[in-house]
Protein backbone atom coordinates (compact mmCIF):
# COMPACT_ATOMS: atom_id res chain seq x y z
CA UNK A 1 0.00 0.00 0.00
CA UNK A 2 2.17 3.40 -0.96
CA UNK A 3 -1.01 6.03 -0.05
CA UNK A 4 -4.27 5.29 2.09
CA UNK A 5 -6.76 7.50 4.30
CA UNK A 6 -8.79 5.82 7.03
CA UNK A 7 -10.52 9.18 8.48
CA UNK A 8 -9.85 8.26 11.68
CA UNK A 9 -8.31 11.60 12.03
CA UNK A 10 -10.70 14.42 10.98
CA UNK A 11 -10.04 15.70 7.13
CA UNK A 12 -5.68 15.73 6.53
CA UNK A 13 -6.20 19.41 4.19
CA UNK A 14 -3.96 20.40 2.37
CA UNK A 15 -1.58 17.46 2.94
CA UNK A 16 -3.62 15.02 1.74
CA UNK A 17 -6.69 16.85 0.63
CA UNK A 18 -7.79 19.66 -1.23
CA UNK A 19 -11.72 20.84 -0.65
CA UNK A 20 -12.07 23.85 -2.29
CA UNK A 21 -10.90 23.78 -6.24
CA UNK A 22 -10.55 21.17 -8.70
CA UNK A 23 -9.11 21.80 -12.52
CA UNK A 24 -11.84 19.57 -13.07
CA UNK A 25 -14.36 22.11 -12.87
CA UNK A 26 -14.43 25.31 -15.34
CA UNK A 27 -14.55 27.86 -12.28
CA UNK A 28 -12.80 25.34 -9.92
CA UNK A 29 -14.69 25.79 -6.87
CA UNK A 30 -17.96 25.11 -8.74
CA UNK A 31 -19.34 23.43 -11.90
CA UNK A 32 -22.28 24.25 -13.99
CA UNK A 33 -21.24 21.99 -16.95
CA UNK A 34 -21.85 18.52 -17.22
CA UNK A 35 -25.49 18.81 -15.77
CA UNK A 36 -24.24 19.19 -12.24
CA UNK A 37 -25.19 21.78 -9.18
CA UNK A 38 -22.02 21.66 -7.21
CA UNK A 39 -20.76 24.35 -5.49
CA UNK A 40 -17.27 23.31 -3.33
CA UNK A 41 -17.31 24.04 0.11
CA UNK A 42 -14.39 22.13 2.48
CA UNK A 43 -16.98 22.33 5.77
CA UNK A 44 -19.20 20.04 3.91
CA UNK A 45 -17.16 16.92 4.35
CA UNK A 46 -17.11 16.17 8.03
CA UNK A 47 -15.72 12.82 9.69
CA UNK A 48 -16.85 10.93 13.00
CA UNK A 49 -15.65 6.97 14.58
CA UNK A 50 -13.29 6.48 10.98
CA UNK A 51 -15.90 7.60 8.45
CA UNK A 52 -16.21 10.83 6.20
CA UNK A 53 -19.67 11.97 5.46
CA UNK A 54 -20.28 13.94 2.15
CA UNK A 55 -23.60 16.63 3.05
CA UNK A 56 -25.13 18.46 0.33
CA UNK A 57 -27.39 21.23 0.92
CA UNK A 58 -28.95 24.02 -1.00
CA UNK A 59 -26.73 27.29 -1.45
CA UNK A 60 -27.52 31.02 -1.67
CA UNK A 61 -25.22 30.60 -4.61
CA UNK A 62 -26.37 30.95 -8.33
CA UNK A 63 -24.54 29.40 -11.31
CA UNK A 64 -23.95 30.40 -14.61
CA UNK A 65 -26.09 29.16 -16.34
CA UNK A 66 -28.96 30.41 -13.50
CA UNK A 67 -29.25 27.25 -11.58
CA UNK A 68 -29.31 27.34 -7.87
CA UNK A 69 -26.39 25.40 -6.35
CA UNK A 70 -25.99 23.09 -3.81
CA UNK A 71 -22.66 23.16 -1.37
CA UNK A 72 -21.44 19.84 -1.28
CA UNK A 73 -18.55 18.17 -0.47
CA UNK A 74 -15.36 16.94 -2.79
CA UNK A 75 -11.90 15.54 -2.41
CA UNK A 76 -8.95 15.62 -4.02
CA UNK A 77 -5.25 15.07 -4.22
CA UNK A 78 -4.43 17.90 -6.99
CA UNK A 79 -2.85 20.31 -5.27
CA UNK A 80 -2.01 18.93 -2.09
CA UNK A 81 1.19 19.49 -0.49
CA UNK A 82 1.96 15.74 -0.81
CA UNK A 83 0.44 15.59 -4.68
CA UNK A 84 -0.55 12.05 -4.78
CA UNK A 85 -1.25 10.30 -8.36
CA UNK A 86 -2.00 6.99 -9.36
CA UNK A 87 -0.16 5.27 -12.00
CA UNK A 88 -0.30 2.71 -14.45
CA UNK A 89 -0.13 -0.70 -12.70
CA UNK A 90 -1.87 0.85 -9.37
CA UNK A 91 -5.14 -0.07 -7.33
CA UNK A 92 -6.92 2.07 -5.98
CA UNK A 93 -10.07 0.76 -3.83
CA UNK A 94 -13.07 2.68 -1.71
CA UNK A 95 -15.45 1.92 0.81
CA UNK A 96 -18.37 3.77 0.81
CA UNK A 97 -22.30 4.08 1.61
CA UNK A 98 -24.33 4.67 -1.10
CA UNK A 99 -26.87 7.58 -1.11
CA UNK A 100 -30.56 7.01 -1.14
CA UNK A 101 -31.73 11.03 -2.00
CA UNK A 102 -32.91 12.04 -5.31
CA UNK A 103 -30.11 14.04 -6.43
CA UNK A 104 -27.33 12.06 -5.39
CA UNK A 105 -24.20 11.30 -7.71
CA UNK A 106 -21.13 9.97 -6.01
CA UNK A 107 -17.56 9.20 -7.67
CA UNK A 108 -14.51 8.21 -7.14
CA UNK A 109 -12.76 8.73 -9.86
CA UNK A 110 -9.14 10.32 -11.50
CA UNK A 111 -7.92 13.31 -13.55
CA UNK A 112 -5.05 15.32 -14.64
CA UNK A 113 -4.30 17.80 -17.12
CA UNK A 114 -8.40 18.05 -18.75
CA UNK A 115 -8.14 14.44 -19.19
CA UNK A 116 -7.29 11.34 -17.11
CA UNK A 117 -11.02 10.11 -15.88
CA UNK A 118 -11.27 6.85 -14.79
CA UNK A 119 -14.76 6.56 -13.18
CA UNK A 120 -14.42 3.76 -10.23
CA UNK A 121 -17.75 4.51 -9.87
CA UNK A 122 -20.43 7.01 -10.38
CA UNK A 123 -24.16 6.01 -8.60
CA UNK A 124 -27.49 7.53 -9.19
CA UNK A 125 -30.40 6.24 -6.79
CA UNK A 126 -32.93 6.39 -9.27
CA UNK A 127 -30.61 3.05 -10.83
CA UNK A 128 -30.46 1.57 -7.31
CA UNK A 129 -28.59 -1.68 -8.15
CA UNK A 130 -26.78 -0.17 -10.83
CA UNK A 131 -22.63 1.72 -10.64
CA UNK A 132 -21.27 2.94 -14.03
CA UNK A 133 -18.02 1.76 -14.37
CA UNK A 134 -16.45 3.92 -16.84
CA UNK A 135 -12.38 4.22 -18.88
CA UNK A 136 -12.48 7.88 -20.64
CA UNK A 137 -8.24 7.70 -21.08
CA UNK A 138 -9.22 5.21 -24.46
CA UNK A 139 -12.48 3.34 -24.21
CA UNK A 140 -14.41 1.15 -22.03
CA UNK A 141 -17.55 1.22 -19.82
CA UNK A 142 -20.04 -0.94 -18.26
CA UNK A 143 -23.71 -1.13 -16.22
CA UNK A 144 -23.16 -2.97 -13.39
CA UNK A 145 -25.77 -4.12 -12.03
CA UNK A 146 -25.96 -6.54 -9.08
CA UNK A 147 -29.09 -5.89 -6.37
CA UNK A 148 -27.26 -8.14 -3.78
CA UNK A 149 -24.46 -5.84 -3.42
CA UNK A 150 -25.86 -2.36 -4.73
CA UNK A 151 -28.53 -0.47 -3.24
CA UNK A 152 -29.72 3.11 -1.53
CA UNK A 153 -27.82 2.82 2.06
CA UNK A 154 -25.79 -0.36 1.05
CA UNK A 155 -21.63 -0.13 2.30
CA UNK A 156 -20.21 -1.39 -1.27
CA UNK A 157 -16.44 -1.64 -1.91
CA UNK A 158 -15.35 -0.54 -4.95
CA UNK A 159 -11.72 -1.22 -6.33
CA UNK A 160 -10.10 -0.18 -9.36
CA UNK A 161 -6.80 -1.73 -10.86
CA UNK A 162 -4.98 0.95 -13.60
CA UNK A 163 -3.68 -1.36 -16.09
CA UNK A 164 -1.70 -0.78 -19.00
CA UNK A 165 -3.71 -2.80 -21.56
CA UNK A 166 -7.17 -2.79 -19.52
CA UNK A 167 -8.57 -0.91 -16.76
CA UNK A 168 -10.62 -3.42 -14.03
CA UNK A 169 -13.49 -2.60 -11.42
CA UNK A 170 -13.64 -5.19 -8.49
CA UNK A 171 -16.72 -5.00 -6.70
CA UNK A 172 -16.56 -6.68 -3.12
CA UNK A 173 -13.53 -8.07 -3.81
CA UNK A 174 -14.85 -9.66 -6.97
CA UNK A 175 -13.61 -8.79 -10.55
CA UNK A 176 -16.92 -7.53 -12.30
CA UNK A 177 -14.99 -5.72 -15.39
CA UNK A 178 -12.29 -5.19 -17.72
CA UNK A 179 -12.20 -2.90 -20.29
CA UNK A 180 -9.79 -4.38 -22.37
CA UNK A 181 -8.35 -1.19 -23.26
CA UNK A 182 -6.13 -0.10 -20.56
CA UNK A 183 -4.91 3.55 -19.68
CA UNK A 184 -1.17 2.88 -21.63
CA UNK A 185 2.12 2.74 -19.63
CA UNK A 186 2.59 6.35 -18.47
CA UNK A 187 -0.67 7.24 -16.79
CA UNK A 188 -0.74 9.22 -13.78
CA UNK A 189 -3.18 11.12 -12.47
CA UNK A 190 -4.99 12.67 -9.01
CA UNK A 191 -7.52 11.12 -7.28
CA UNK A 192 -11.00 12.43 -6.62
CA UNK A 193 -13.63 11.58 -4.13
CA UNK A 194 -16.85 13.94 -4.00
CA UNK A 195 -21.09 14.13 -3.85
CA UNK A 196 -22.22 15.89 -6.71
CA UNK A 197 -25.52 17.07 -7.42
CA UNK A 198 -27.26 16.25 -10.06
CA UNK A 199 -29.35 19.05 -11.75
CA UNK A 200 -32.23 16.50 -13.57
CA UNK A 201 -31.29 16.28 -17.14
CA UNK A 202 -29.89 12.93 -17.48
CA UNK A 203 -31.38 11.96 -13.33
CA UNK A 204 -33.58 13.01 -11.17
CA UNK A 205 -33.09 16.69 -9.14
CA UNK A 206 -33.09 16.95 -5.24
CA UNK A 207 -36.87 17.23 -4.83
CA UNK A 208 -36.60 19.27 -1.69
CA UNK A 209 -34.03 20.99 0.08
CA UNK A 210 -33.22 18.47 2.55
CA UNK A 211 -29.56 18.15 3.21
CA UNK A 212 -27.95 14.65 0.89
CA UNK A 213 -25.69 12.99 2.39
CA UNK A 214 -22.75 10.33 1.37
CA UNK A 215 -20.42 8.09 3.35
CA UNK A 216 -17.07 6.79 2.96
CA UNK A 217 -15.09 4.76 4.78
CA UNK A 218 -11.70 4.52 3.63
CA UNK A 219 -9.80 5.26 0.41
CA UNK A 220 -6.31 3.36 -0.02
CA UNK A 221 -3.65 2.52 -3.44
CA UNK A 222 -1.73 -0.24 -3.59
CA UNK A 223 1.21 -0.41 -6.34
Amino acid sequence: MVWSDNFSGGIAWNSKWVGDKTSSYRYGNHNPDYNKLDWLDPSAVTTSNGVATFTAKPSSHILENGKKAWTTGLLTTERSSEGFQVKTGDYAETRVKLPSAAGAWPDLWTWKNGNGEIDSFEYHPDNPNLLELTNHVTSGSDYYTNSGAVAPGRWVTIGTHYGAGSVDWYVNGKKVYSDGHGVGSDFSAYLILNLSISAGEYHPAPTGSAPITMQADYVKVYR
